[in-house]
């Protein structure tokens, strides 16, 4: 890892449900900020947030359980992976470690993890912020608005991956760096933000036991809350941000989340892709600044 992936505190470990649960912190002071990441990332995937806003908080970024550095027990037998469990985590991780309420800020499915805490445990959440909220176009209930490839396709590829030999074999494919890399460069508009560094952070846990069978349990989730089943009861104001620029959660359907009167703003990012604290953390720090002192 390069000098800027440690400009901030060493990993720490939390015991969750017996499984260790990596997390980074920084900040002594001010109001506590709980970071959450998206599917296949990390609490690495928001070092250029976390010495920025631990300056004037107390920021936490938290690894969930099959991601990162945390552990990555089998599906369906010793944990199942969906958004209930990740919120229950995260709200546990805020009484247990954090020990008062926090604001939240999610980027991707991190945003439905986020809500999902805040909506189960309602005295957690002093504010959320969702970063190129997760629409879960390939949700169960959505896919009759799809194309017709993508609504036949989808179920098609989910049953074939769940053939232990084949998704092992399609996992093995995409944890390569090229692989990697080449998903990246869609996910965001700045080529430039894509480093080696970046890579690295996304490669490093795909090499753990365990990390393959937890993207295959995650590829044929298809059920679990939406945003706009969130939204509508969510115990606390909303935030919300989008890069323009996102290929894979468009910009106009992100905007119809701004109808719920939680939200209080939705601040389009003008060429901005699906990870603006990775890509844009200057103009995101800045945002997610002025809300928590607001």
């Amino acid at each position: 890892m390069t000098t800027s992936i440690n400009a901030f505190t060493t990993a720490k470990t939390w015991n969750w449900q017996n499984f260790p649960i990596s997390y980074h912190t920084q900040g002594n002071n001010g109001p506590a900020v709980i970071l959450v990441h998206g599917f296949g990332a990390s609490s690495w995937h928001w070092r250029k947030n976390i010495p920025v806003l631990g300056a004037n908080c107390r920021v936490y970024a938290i690894d969930l359980i099959g991601f990162g550095a945390s552990a990555k027990p089998e599906p369906g037998k010793e944990i199942t992976y969906t958004i209930e469990t990740w919120g229950q985590q995260v709200a546990d991780f805020c009484r247990e470690v954090v020990g008062e309420p926090a604001f939240l800020v999610g980027n991707s499915i991190g945003c439905i993890v986020a809500m999902q805490a805040a909506v189960s445990n309602p005295d957690i959440a002093l504010g959320v912020a969702l970063l190129n909220c997760s629409l879960r176009l390939l949700h169960d209930r959505k896919r009759l608005t799809l194309p017709w490839t993508k609504r036949f396709g989808a179920p098609i590829l989910q049953r074939l991956l769940s053939i232990k030999g084949v998704g092992n074999f399609f996992f093995r494919q995409l944890a390569q760096p090229k692989t990697v890399r080449k998903i990246l460069l869609q996910a965001y508009a700045d080529s430039e933000a894509v480093t080696e560094e970046l890579v690295d952070i996304l490669m490093k846990p795909a090499k753990d036991p365990g990390a393959a069978a937890v993207f295959l349990a995650f590829t044929a989730y298809s059920s679990g809350p939406l945003p706009e089943d969130l939204l509508p009861i969510l115990p606390c104001p909303a935030i919300i941000l989008w890069g323009t620029a996102d290929p894979w959660e468009p910009i106009d359907l992100g905007r119809e989340l701004a109808n719920f009167p939680q939200v209080q703003k939705f601040i389009p990012l003008e060429g901005v892709g699906h990870c603006p604290q990775d890509e844009a953390p200057d103009l995101v720090n800045a945002i997610l600044q002025d809300w928590i002192n607001g």
